[in-house]
């Protein structure tokens, strides 16, 4: 690969290995540069001047990972503008290039900076052909030994294929693909033809929609298949799952959910489904939960495929996942970003449709809850910290594009988009959405082109709504004074101001519920200012406590009523209030007002043992072991540890539900410090006979396991060879194999593994990579793994170049997650000050990351 900070050398070296075939200079008159990546300013220019663009790919996939892929590609495209040479990106080895046609003539190649440069005189204004033989790119293939899949978002595409890489550039694929007989494949498009040959079958596909070469996938391997055709229409699942359980469990919901959520989009968006097929793979070990490809969603196989061990919050995880693919397909796929610092656009739509589409389709699902839960603490989790970035952030290259992913486009966005409809009013934000796909139908469409159809439809100033909840990052405090007289309330104040100190204003709506003994009664706060009177709140009885954001909508640090600290889940029915006081009790612990860990900690135990919703006793439990493992000194974790072990056991026999149980004892797993719940934990493990109500998998024991070997347990090699023994699946057997050397005793053996991890192929399986690292930094490991942090800090850079769009915040959030000491802290800050031009989105992930170890250094001396 031509490192993009090497611009001279990259020339140099592609005229050394082109030598004669190479005609044309390293540099060009010509006003347009060819840059690494692909510059904002090139993709405007290809978007003025190419169209109708049309690839015709022929790939021939050898058996072995390793063996090279003999690739042919035809571009067809029509050219109004012959100012400039025609830029193609290929961010590979320029050796890999065989043979280049232009509009039927051999013609010299010219790569310079991840580009072929074709010069105008070989070209023509109107309908142009280039064909290139190549050896397909490798990085983003995700090669297996029996499987292989494309990943290419934001800007992969060009890492496997020369193409012009640019989401407004959207085009017809034609694709061919050869293969091993015994494999299968699925494209975007639907099969035209196969053709036995030898041990070679080769299918040929139909052409694709018109869509962005992000969008373009191929899957192929071993994989099994299944069809559905219910409801008129016709669907493909391919995976590898062996499990007989599994499998007869999940098939059947797994259709269902999808035909649900397609027949949910087309009501909602008054447009039928746009595509020429619907099908879907399940990938082990897939990096992201889903990717919404047309004609062929990719999936986290583990998401997909639950069995009877299955939490509600497992249940409903699947059942938003498969949502948000399919909203995709009319939010992103149908109407796409013209540029990618619009990338939330289709995310935020694609979360907030998944969320509606739940709230009618999942049984028993309560949509404020979920929504609440789902979105608000990991936004906060993001915003909170000094490394905040807005909603819609700039873009000067696309090779910077994957570093806009993260929490505040998946959730801050989604929370953003209800509070403009509730601005608006359901009805009218629903006929703006719709009016916005039909004029931007398969084209690309940019967001104050949505808002300025949105705006159409309201009173309402969104532009300047628009500006602090989009363009800006952050969240504001709230605060409040409460004067009564004679029992009853004559004043109610609410103040916001911005967390950073600014005089910034965040309207919204939000309830706040006033509790009594023997009621709550809930007003609705238009905090357009930053000072408000609840005037409906005068004369009204003085209550027990005061609950900020009742209704789980309003966005910021809430303030808590300390009066009523305790008793949350007996005293409040509604379980969105109660959820909305353990993010504000979590928040303010955080942020130092008034709560203190000690303080938090008792709280999330004793509300874990009595409250009913599994839902909320997730976020419960995960505050629970948050608190103790991140901002509990080691010593006083011994000393409140016994405790804390016994009344989750005494919780967990108490409950009634089955999941409420197994929440409850992989909370007990998580926290177990003392022996006699590590003997415990074994016995569990060792017999596979689980706690009365609990139903544990075959993925439960295997966490067992690994639990028991990062707390160096007796003889943990032999309970990890053990497991791997067990495990029938051989996907999930590689995973093992992967993880053990970060679980072993022996810190020779940890350093090894950490130092194989510069290595970037020893880092393909990214979801296998962050899993490892949280086990390498576990709490009970950052004595020995502290010397790691230096190291991962000087890799985020190529970790960002070699790998996908969420591998750089997981490698971080999993090396980061359990410091508290100053040196980590101080190591931290003299990266970054040693640094004072590194890339600023990196920066900003990196003080997103490391925001826990900050606070904890406070907070632990508290």
């Amino acid at each position: 690969m031509i490192k993009p900070n090497n611009t001279l050398s990259a020339a140099a070296l592609s005229l050394l290995l082109l030598g004669a075939c190479n005609k044309g200079p390293a540099t060009s008159s010509y006003t347009l540069p060819v840059e690494t990546g692909v510059s904002r300013t090139l993709a405007e220019h290809r978007s003025n001047s190419l169209h109708n663009v049309h690839y015709n790919i022929k790939l021939q996939i050898p058996t072995g990972k390793d063996a090279p892929i003999p690739t042919s590609e035809t571009i067809s495209f029509e050219l109004t503008d012959l100012g400039q040479p025609l830029q193609i990106d290929f961010k590979e080895k320029p050796e890999l290039l065989h043979g280049l046609k232009v509009n039927g003539k051999e013609t010299a190649i010219t790569f310079q900076n991840e580009h072929i440069v074709i010069e105008p005189r070989y070209l023509k204004k109107g309908q142009n052909q280039v064909q290139i033989d190549f050896t397909a790119g490798n990085l983003s293939l995700n090669r297996n030994e029996d499987f292989l899949y494309t990943l290419l978002v934001p800007d992969r595409a060009r890492t496997v294929f020369p193409c012009f890489d640019q989401p407004d550039l959207k085009a017809v694929f034609t694709l061919t693909l050869s293969l091993p007989q015994n494999w299968k494949a699925l494209a975007n498009a639907p099969l035209q033809d196969s053709v036995l040959t030898g041990a070679t079958k080769t299918y040929t596909y139909l052409p694709s929609d018109t869509i962005p070469t992000y969008l373009f996938s191929f899957v192929a391997g071993d994989f099994s298949k299944v069809s559905n055709s219910e409801r008129g229409r016709a669907m493909h699942f391919y995976h590898r799952e062996t499990d007989p359980d599994k499998l007869k469990l999940s098939i059947d919901p797994i259709f269902s959910i999808h035909h649900d959520a397609l027949a949910f989009m087309e009501e909602y968006t008054a447009i039928p489904y746009p595509f020429q097929k619907f099908d879907f793979v399940a990938i082990p070990d897939f990096q992201y939960g889903g990717m919404e490809h047309v004609g062929a969603i990719d999936y986290k196989a583990s998401t997909l495929f639950l069995d009877e061990g299955a939490t509600k919050d497992q249940l409903v995880a699947r059942s938003n996942l498969i949502a948000h693919e399919t909203a995709h397909m009319w939010f992103g796929d149908l109407v796409t970003m013209r540029w990618f610092n619009d990338v939330w656009m289709k995310e935020v739509f694609a979360n907030f449709m998944a969320d509606k589409i739940s709230k009618t389709t999942v049984k028993d699902s309560n949509y404020d809850l979920k929504f609440l839960i789902d979105h608000f603490p990991a936004a906060y989790s993001v915003d909170r910290t000094t490394g905040a970035n807005p909603i819609r952030q700039e873009l000067a290259n696309l090779q910077d594009a994957g570093t806009l992913y993260g929490n505040i486009i998946y959730h801050k966005a989604p929370i953003m988009m209800r509070q403009l409809e509730r601005l608006m009013g359901e009805k009218a934000f629903q006929e703006g959405l719709q009016i916005y796909l039909k004029t931007y139908a398969n084209g690309n469409a940019t967001w104050p082109q949505l808002i300025e159809i949105l705006d159409a439809r309201t009173s309402a100033d969104l532009l300047a709504w628009n500006q602090v909840w989009v363009n800006e990052p952050g969240r504001p405090v709230f605060d409040y004074d409460l004067q009564v007289t004679d029992a009853k309330i004559n004043s109610f104040t609410i103040t916001q101001k911005a967390e950073d100190g600014s005089d910034r204003l965040w309207p919204q709506f939000f309830e706040v519920a006033l509790v009594y003994a023997d009621s709550v009664q809930e007003l609705t706060v238009n905090m357009d200012q930053a000072n408000v009177e609840l005037k409906e709140a005068i004369g009204k009885r003085m209550p027990l406590s005061v609950l900020f954001n009742s209704s789980g909508q309003g966005y910021g640090v809430f303030p808590v009523d300390l009066r009523y600290r305790a008793g949350i889940s007996q005293s409040i029915d509604n379980p969105v209030m109660r959820a909305a006081v353990y993010i504000n009790l979590y928040e303010n612990m955080l942020n130092g007002r008034k709560v203190t860990p000690d303080l938090l900690l008792p709280i999330t135990m004793l509300e874990s043992g009595v409250e009913t919703d599994e839902l909320n006793l997730k976020l419960l439990t995960g505050y629970l072991s948050d608190t103790f493992w991140r901002f509990t000194t080691p010593e006083r974790r011994t000393a409140v540890a016994p405790d804390l072990e016994k009344n989750l056991w005494e919780a967990m026999e108490k409950q009634k539900s089955g999941n409420a149980k197994k929440l409850l004892f992989k909370t007990y797993q998580s926290i177990a410090l003392t022996k006699e719940a590590q003997d415990r934990l074994y016995q569990v493990w060792q017999t596979q006979k689980a706690p009365t109500g609990v139903i544990l998998t075959e993925e439960d024991h295997t966490s067992l396991a690994l639990s028991l070997a990062v707390r160096d347990y007796a003889d943990s090699e032999g309970i990890l060879r053990q497991q791997l023994a067990r495990i029938k699946n051989p996907d999930r057997q590689k995973r093992l194999q992967f993880l053990m050397p970060a679980l072993s005793g022996d810190e020779k053996v940890r350093d090894a593994f950490f130092a194989s991890l510069k290595n970037r192929s020893n880092r393909d399986k990214e979801a296998w990579v962050a899993t490892a690292l949280s086990y390498l930094h576990h709490p009970l490991r950052t004595a020995s793994s502290e010397k790691y942090l230096r190291e991962s800090l000087e890799l985020v850079e190529e970790v960002q170049l070699t790998g996908d769009i969420f591998f750089p915040t997981n490698w971080l959030q999993s090396t980061f997650g359990y410091y508290q000491t100053p040196t980590a802290t101080q190591t931290i800050r003299d990266f970054l000050n040693e640094r004072p031009n590194y890339n600023p989105k990196l920066k900003g992930k990196i003080l997103q990351a490391a925001d826990h170890v900050f606070r904890a250094e406070k907070l632990v001396k508290q």
